[in-house]
């Protein structure tokens, strides 16, 4: 694995550092994380390369991790463009976009940018749209026990206990729950990308956990009926985190669309 920045240029943000991990060899990969941070993301970026003849790059969204963040760079179509314009320095083709969480909303935003670089995209519990009877968790008054009960099938194996925690640990967690309300809002939602995803014309998967209850598998489904062709795909015994709870199922699903034909 290799760790670099690179500079980026972003209407209306100027030059953004963009940190990012790039890791094995073959099919490229951009693997996007969600509100816990790029940690939550590196075990499977790992297993995905490691296990498939796989390229995986996992950046760090700016704010996220200590990174800076520069002021003109505040929501997820901005982090979408940055990506964009990352694909692009890169010189990848045939890449597929994961992303969790509201890392799957800037996967959602980048698919609407039709970047030919991109072959498919896979949701995995995004959040974003708005879902009438099935409202994305409010997460920013929770305690950590209550976030994990939501968030796992099996919460007591992924518990965190604060006390045990280092500063810099606490301190990069508290950063990028700064960063996720800069660029997510306190509801974590978007009321007009539900309708725009409509315009979403390339292959697309939405993997939902069974447990998921920050965003139930009906608001999945909602999500996935939005984009025209999208598959949906239930992970039994899962949550909102499948790449930390079961990442072997979601390994599965993710290769498989991936080496799909194109014209699936």
């Amino acid at each position: 694995m290799t760790t670099s920045t690179l500079d980026l240029t972003l209407a209306g943000a100027g030059t953004v550092d963009v940190t990012l991990d790039d890791r094995g060899e073959g099919r490229p990969f951009l693997l996007l994380h969600g509100g816990g941070g790029p940690q939550t993301v590196a075990g499977f970026a790992e297993l995905l390369a490691t296990k498939e003849p796989a390229r995986v790059i996992t950046p760090t969204h700016p704010g996220f991790g200590g990174t800076p963040r520069p002021d003109g760079l505040a929501d997820m179509a901005g982090l979408a463009a940055l990506y964009r314009e990352l694909l692009d320095r890169l010189g990848l083709d045939g890449v597929t976009v994961i992303g969790n969480s509201i890392g799957g909303w800037i996967a959602a935003e980048l698919a609407l940018l039709g970047s030919p670089r991109i072959s498919g995209t896979v949701l995995v519990d995004a959040v974003g749209i708005e879902v009438e009877g099935h409202p994305v968790t409010d997460i920013f008054p929770l305690s950590l026990d209550e976030l994990a009960r939501l968030s796992y099938h099996d919460p007591a194996a992924f518990r965190i206990d604060p006390s045990a925690m280092t500063e810099a640990q606490q301190a990069g967690m508290a950063a990028n729950r700064v960063a996720l309300q800069v660029y997510g809002g306190t509801r974590m939602t978007d009321p007009s990308l539900r309708g725009r995803l409509a315009a979403i014309a390339a292959p697309t998967l939405v993997i939902w956990g069974d447990a998921d209850r920050i965003a139930d598998p009906g608001y999945g489904r909602a999500y996935a009926a939005a984009i025209p062709g999208a598959r949906f795909e239930l992970l039994t015994e899962t949550g909102h985190l499948p790449q930390l709870e079961t990442p072997e199922q979601l390994l599965r699903a993710v290769w498989d669309f991936a080496e799909a034909p194109a014209d699936r």
